[in-house]
This record gives structure tokens, sequence and C-alpha cells, in this order.
């Protein structure tokens, strides 16, 4: 098959999936953070749902928390103080005593820097004597260190270079040396030299978390200067065993597959073997908090728990020594807590490490997981065109269940991590792409509709042609339609107070909840002309409620304005240029509609007598002061509103007089006994002017003026009063209709 016929025939439908499942498969073999991220939640919420199950393993956390702090006063305490912790935990028994705390800076409690500080301040010559002959805190911390299986902390850092951790044990290496993928330091911040060389180990408590700071991996090993060096997790179990070098197995040693060049594969610490990541990290593989793993470290000190009690609680254990207390605290962020102790990760590692409970992401995890993108991806771009969306999707859906089903049961089965992330990405963009350029070949007919109309129509009209393009007819067609123009009062006063861009984002503001109210009411907004809205019912749809639509949304837009005239200068978030008024025209009647225009460009809109007779209402609104006017032909269509008379007029380009009808809202102010009274009044007031009863319509215009001014139409009568006195004073000449005759649009 040629090329042309596969991309006329059906064959190009597969094309789309083809691409997406590429782009995937790139993505997956570079590595996209973003969605290597996704994987990571999905293995923090594997974590949560199936926590590691807690198992009173030889591990214990001795806190200096808040009530320790209230009780033995605030940190740093004497040495000695901490010399006595240390003591009584080798007393009961404990295997080895970790510290999660840097002694990088002496005591400054013990006496020899007290008497210094007194020497500068030429204290006592027999006090400095006194306290010079005092033993040194920093010398009995030492002491009680080398009695016991201490194992100090250090800071890694990449701040500088400085001087090489010597490690307590060396670290033999099977295999080729792994320190390339291994995270690097230049620096360390470590404690004093006595205490270093008194403790039997040296392990770093430096935690990194991932991109988004969540620490899924404790780092076991590290590298300064080209030194590989434990961890305190790692050496906190070698000196319980009492074991020698620990020994890091490389991934030419094991005789497994995959990775490039030698890469850590596991540490085998005394007696037990840890399964790693390449950079020599620990997956952890987190319970939730339990009490009985934490020792408050005042009952400690404070004789609180007998010598059984002691014996019970630390004899034979790993005790790890950390600071919970608010402002000493060394917090990370994990998969099962937003803010955990960094101690309790040292723990926890210690605890998985004996009782051999590991989360692994095993060497073929990766190869898997690319098998899988690239098997069911073709399957699923090969089979949708002949599936169809709906089976598509259905197969789609087991695929992508399956997928999941498979990750879920071996994390809680076997305790594997595998991410299914890119191949059901890889399924979902091929089923979107695919289907959805299936739908723009074969949709699109509707789809020009749907974009035609969609600018200008309200949502409902335009899901009705969509499906029904029968309803509309192209081209131009003589309807019944009503018209509405609206326009902004002295829009030129209001743009020399504001710069351009304010402009827009005025009309914006004005605009849209303009719009809103009238694709509400079902009609089509046909254009803006600057800051004039052109919109029109019953076309392209019929609308047998077209009058009363029309009626009822012009109301809106004035009640709408009037909220926003108070709710946008009390915001303040728009330019808002004061008080702003608007004028509305309203007719109906005949008028050509449809798709006008020239070859190269087409517009949806009407002509007609009627529109431009409208477009004149709207103009005359200014004149004589009324928000909402409307030709006499819509007035007779709206029986129930509450409609008065305004004049009788002559518009500029239009022959024929049109009686003019203000429109001051609907059923509910003409059922009023005040508006029906006051209306009644005007009709007579308008009958005895046509009359020329210019002593009766003075005298009623007099008796409806305040009545005039609660409905809005203090400017009309005004005028009335106006014409009134000069035609009282200058009767009018030959045979007068009273037509009003407008010299302005």
């Amino acid at each position: 098959m040629s090329l042309r016929k596969l991309l006329r025939g059906k064959g190009v439908l597969v094309l789309p999936g083809l691409a997406a499942l590429l782009i995937i498969a790139l993505l997956q073999f570079i590595g996209f953070a973003p969605l290597d991220r996704v994987g990571l939640l999905l293995f923090d919420s594997y974590q949560r749902a199936a926590p590691r199950a807690y198992e009173d393993a030889p591990v214990r956390i001795v806190d200096i928390d808040d009530e320790t702090v209230r009780r033995l006063g605030q940190w740093p305490w004497p040495r000695t103080d901490v010399a006595k912790l240390t003591q009584r935990l080798t007393d009961a028994g404990a295997s080895a005593i970790a510290f999660d705390i840097v002694f990088s800076e002496p005591d400054r409690t013990s006496p020899t820097r007290l008497a210094e500080r007194l020497q500068r301040e030429h204290g006592a010559p027999a006090v400095l004597a006194a306290l010079r002959s005092l033993p040194d805190n920093d010398a009995a911390f030492a002491e009680a260190i080398g009695r016991s299986p201490v194992t100090l902390g250090y800071f890694l850092t990449r701040s500088g270079k400085g001087p090489t951790v010597e490690p307590k044990a060396g670290m033999a290496v099977a295999g080729s040396s792994p320190d390339a993928g291994v995270t690097r330091y230049t620096n360390a911040l470590q404690p004093l030299a006595p205490l270093r060389t008194a403790a039997r180990g040296l392990g770093f408590v430096s935690l990194t978390g991932d991109s988004d700071g969540i620490l899924r991996k404790a780092p076991l090993i590290a590298a300064q200067n080209g030194q590989l060096l434990p961890s305190l997790a790692v050496e906190a179990l070698r000196t319980a065993q009492g074991a020698g070098s620990v020994i890091v197995k490389s991934s030419d040693a094991s005789g497994e597959l995959g990775g490039s060049g030698a890469e850590i594969v596991s540490l085998k610490i005394g007696a037990f073997e840890v399964p790693t990541t390449p950079a020599g990290e620990l997956w952890m593989h987190y319970t939730q908090s339990r009490p009985e793993r934490v020792v408050p470290a005042w009952k400690i000190l404070t004789d609180a728990l007998s010598p059984a009690e002691m014996e019970k609680e630390f004899s034979g254990r790993i005790v790890f020594v950390g600071a919970g207390a608010v402002g000493l605290r060394d917090l990370v962020s994990t998969p099962m807590q937003d803010r955990d102790l960094g101690v309790m990760v040292h723990a926890q590692a210690v605890e998985q490490m004996i009782l051999g409970k590991f989360v692994v992401r095993p060497d073929w995890a990766l190869g898997l997981e690319r098998a899988l993108l690239l098997v069911f991806g073709l399957l699923m771009a090969l089979s949708l065109p002949r599936l169809g969306a709906t089976r598509g999707a259905i197969l789609g859906l087991a695929l992508v269940g399956g997928m999941l089903a498979g990750s879920w049961f071996a994390y809680s089965r076997q305790h594997y991590l595998l991410d299914p992330t890119y191949p059901v990405l890889a399924l979902v963009l091929v089923y979107i792409c695919s289907t959805g350029f299936t739908y723009y070949r074969e949709e699109r007919e509707r789809a020009y509709i749907h974009h035609a109309f969609d600018r200008y129509l309200s949502p409902t009209l335009v899901k009705r042609i969509v499906d029904d393009p029968g309803q509309l007819e192209l081209g131009g067609e003589e309807r019944e339609m009503t018209v509405l123009f609206c326009d902004i009062r002295s829009f030129s006063r209001i743009s020399e107070t504001l710069s351009p861009k304010q402009i827009i984002r005025f009309l914006i503001a004005f605009l849209t909840p303009m719009c809103d109210i009238l694709l509400d009411r079902k009609a089509t907004i046909d254009k803006f002309i600057g800051d004039a809205i052109l919109a029109f019912w019953n076309a392209p749809l019929d609308d047998p409620d077209q009058y009363a639509n029309a009626a009822r949304g012009a109301l809106a837009m004035v009640a709408r304005l009037e909220q926003l005239n108070i709710d946008m200068p009390a915001q303040g978030t728009e330019p808002w240029p004061g008080e702003v008024n608007i004028g509305i025209g309203l007719n109906a009647g005949p008028c050509c509609v449809g798709n006008m225009g020239s070859a190269q460009r087409l517009s949806y809109s009407l002509i007609g007598d009627t529109v431009n007779l409208a477009s004149r209402i709207e103009g005359l609104t200014k004149y004589y002061g009324v928000r909402i006017a409307m030709g006499a032909a819509l007035a007779r269509h709206l029986p129930g509103f509450a409609i008065v008379t305004l004049d009788r007029v002559r518009v500029v380009g239009r022959d024929a007089p049109e009686t003019v009808s203000a429109l001051l809202g609907d059923e509910t102010l003409a059922a009023r006994p005040d508006y029906r009274a006051f209306a009644e009044r005007h009709a007579r007031m308008l009958d005895s002017y046509w009359a020329q009863d210019w002593v009766a319509a003075q005298a009623l215009l007099d008796a409806g003026k305040e009545a005039a001014a609660s409905h809005g139409m203090a400017k009309h009568y005004a005028l009335m009063r106006d014409r009134i006195e000069r035609f009282r004073a200058s009767p009018p000449i030959g045979d007068w209709d009273g037509v009003f005759e407008a010299t302005e649009k």
C-alpha cells in the first residue's frame, strides 16, 4: 500500500497514536521529572494504604522532647548530663548508642570554659583556681563514650573543602568501585576530636529528600573526597554486632544485570545484607507512628524507670538519641507524615535491616515498564481504528486497571516497587490522540457549526444546532425578530480618563455580565461596536418568547449595571469610572438574517428597517432621559409589562413617524397601584398634549411630577414642560400632528 493510499484510508488513524506512544517512550528513556514524581507519589499512596506492620525490633529512640526540656532545662545540656545518659543506657545493656546530635563545639558550661570567661572579667584568683581544678565536661563525656558502644553523628556538606572524615571501620568493595553513583560531599561538620577518638562508630546524619522534599530513600553510604563513608544507621548496626568492615557489593560482582557500569546493589553489615539503590540508598518502608518505640530522656535521667524497667527497655537494643523538642527538631517529610523527626528515619532504617522487611525496586523493573509501554501502547494504537471509541475505551480501561492492580499486587505481596505511570500515560495519550483525530475527521461538519456560532449564541442554542444541523438555514432568510441596541452613555468622556489598557479592562468588566444576561435569555449576540452591543432574538432558531425574553433581558441589564456601579468601585480591582449609565433601544419586526459578507469573510448578522429603527430608538434614550425605549411593534407584544408612551418621533433617515415607549419594569411593577395611577395620568397628559390642550397637559405634568421622578421619567417631564410652555407662547401652525422631529441619530 502506497503512503498516499495510507494517508487517505483508515491507516492514517494509527499515526497519531503511534506519535503519542513515541513521545512517552522518549520521555521515559530520558527521564521526565514531573512524570517520575507521579510514580513516587503513587508509591507514597501505597505506603499510606499499607504501611509496614510494626514489630518490636531491638531498636529504641531516646527523645529529648519538650517535657524533658521543661524538667531538665534548655538544651544544650552540660556534657556531664549527656555522659550520665550514656552511662545509664550502657548499664541497661544497650548494644549500641547512636547520637543523632553533632557535638561539634566545646561545652560552654565546662569549668575550664567558665574559668576562661571569668579570667577575662578579672575574677577572683581563688575562684579561678577552684574552677580549673574541676574535671572538664567534654573529657567526662569522652570517658563515658569510651566505656560505651557509642556511635557519633556528623554532617556532610558541600560548602568548601575540609578534611576527610576518618571512618572507624573500612568499607570493602566487592566488584568495581561504585562511588560514581553515590552522593558526593566535600566537607564535614564533625564532633570534637576527643569524642571522635573515644567513639566506636562514626556515621553521617545528613538526610536529603527527593525533588519534592519527601524522604523516600535513606542514604546508607556517601562519598567525601573519594572516601566512602557510612550513615549513622549503618554504623549503629555495625557497632551493635561488633562487626568489622562494611562490604559494598557492586553490580558487576553480584551477577545481576542492568545499569551502566558498576552500581551498588547491596551492603553487607555484619550478619545483615541490605539491598540498596545504585546510589547506596535504602527504600524506606515506614510504619505508622508507634509510641512504644520512643522513650523520653527525662525518664532515664530522673530515675523514673527502675533498673529492671531500664533493662527490659534497652537491653540488647540499638538506641538512637535525638532531639524532638520545639526549636531543636531535625524535621523531614515522609510519605507517612509531613513532619517527622530525622532520628525516626535512622531508627526505622535499622529496623528494616534487622527484620529484613524491605521494599525494593528490582533492577528488571525499568525493563518491564518499558516493555509494557511498548506492547500495550502498540496494541491500543493499532486496535483503536477498528474498535472505535467505546470499545477502545473498554480495552484501555482493562489494560490500565490490570497494570495498576499488578503494581499494587507487586507492592502488597512481594514488596516490589513497579511504576505504571509511563505505560498508563501512554495508553491514555494514545487513546486521546487517536480518538481525537478520528473525531476531527468524522465530525468536521458539526464541529464547523459549533465553532461558527458558539461565540455569539447561547450554549443551549449551540447544542440544539449541533444536535440537529437541519434547523439551521445558511444564507439570508426573512424572520420576525426582536432587536436590541445597548450603548454606554458619555463613553468618549470616560475614555479620556482611562488609558487604552484600562479602557479594554473596563469594557471586559462591563460587557461580560451584560452578555451573560443576554445569552441566558436566548439572545444571539451579533457584534460589539466599540462600547455598544447589538443582539437579536428568534434566529437562527425559533424563539416563541422572543419579545418577553428581550424585555426581561434589558431590565436585567439595567439592574446588573446598578449593582456593578456599587460593587466595582468598592472592589477596586478593575477601572470603573464612577457612575456608568447605558441606553437600550428595542424594536420588533421583519429582518433579513443569515451569513452575510464577502466570499473571503462571512458574518452571521441581520439587516432591515427594524434594525435601523432600534438603533435610532437607542439614541433617543439619552434625549428623553430613560434607560430602555422601544418601538410600537414591540410594545404591542408586551401587554403585561410596565410600559408608558414617550413621544411620536420622526427619526433621522426615516420618513414614517414612530410611537416610542419607555420600558419601566415587568409585570410586578405593572400591577402596583401607584404605577397604574401614574401610567393612567401620564396617558391623559399625552392625549391632552396631542390635542393641544396645553393647560390640561400642564396641570397633569405638575400633578405627576413626583411620580415621574420615582419612575425615572424626570427628564422626559422636563422636556414636555418646555415644549408646552413654548407652544402656549407660540402655538403650532397648520395641521400639527404632534410628531417630534429628531435631528440627531
